[in-house]
């Protein structure tokens, strides 16, 4: 008899205290209400503002996520590069160079033990200079079509032009490609010509009344003087922002991705 399809829920960057706090508070309905078996959020951010540490990526598992994705930032606090080796539940870019903490790819256990494969990638273009994603994504799949029908792909880049290239290479042949990074929520939503869901970018989980999670005084300051002005983390607008992913388990197609985002009521 076939599996049932299910439905992933897919966070953007996890922004912050507020972000974390937005979680904690607001994740559980939307588990209940989206009735969402499997989910995955981009914790780069997650760590004031800016990478991860291992409390925090401990306090973002203990809520019910079932993988942890990152990006760029990741490596701003040194004692996650430990926690990267001994944590399978917590990826880094896949085309970091080889030797790095951590890994970029892996088979999670999913609902009734579906098979799950869960990509990590960053984009080259206005970030550091990487092995390419398009070829290591290739080695990847060579690797993960054996052991699951289902790969879902957390494109960590700047633009969206690299994410739709990344999509279309991918079509087919993974069951759905999201971007990160810019914390901003797309709406390009779609089902590609060859069945996997694309979205250029999630979003983020934090305070929108912001600029891309940062206080808006503090980023206008920055603009205006071209001077430092410190980093300070925004409060206001708590969203959860994401994806909802419906994926056929036999196929490993994508049935439906809809762009999803749901306000927070903040306590203060």
């Amino acid at each position: 008899m076939p599996a049932d399809a299910f439905t992933a829920l897919l966070l953007g960057d996890v922004f912050g205290k507020p972000g974390r706090q937005a979680l904690a508070k607001q994740l559980p309905s939307i588990l209940e209400q989206t009735g969402a078996r499997f989910t995955i959020a981009n914790a780069e951010n997650a760590s004031g503002g800016i990478g991860l540490t291992p409390e925090v990526a401990d306090e973002l598992l203990g809520l019910g996520i079932d993988v942890l994705t990152s990006g760029n930032h990741i490596w701003k606090h040194k004692e996650i590069r430990p926690y990267l080796d001994g944590e399978s539940r917590l990826l880094r870019p896949a085309n970091y160079p080889s030797g790095s903490p951590g890994r970029g790819a892996r088979v999670f256990s999913g609902p009734e033990s579906i098979p799950i494969g869960v990509v990590n990638l960053q984009g080259l273009l206005f970030m550091d200079a990487l092995a390419c994603p398009f070829r290591t994504a290739d080695d990847l799949l060579h690797a993960l079509h054996p052991r699951t029908r289902i790969i879902l792909v957390d494109f960590h880049a700047e633009a969206t032009s690299e994410k739709r290239a990344m999509g279309h290479y991918l079509d087919g042949r993974v069951t759905a490609i999201v971007g990160t990074h810019t914390h901003i929520p797309t709406a390009d939503a779609e089902i590609l010509p060859g069945g996997t869901g694309y979205l250029s970018d999630l979003g983020m989980c934090g305070p929108t009344d912001s600029v891309i999670g940062v206080r808006k005084e503090s980023a206008i300051q920055r603009f205006t003087t071209r001077l430092p002005h410190p980093f300070q983390v925004a409060r206001k607008g708590l969203q959860i922002q994401g994806a909802l992913v419906r994926i056929d388990p036999d196929s490993g197609s994508c049935l439906d991705i809809s762009q999803r985002s749901w306000p927070v009521d903040a306590d203060d």
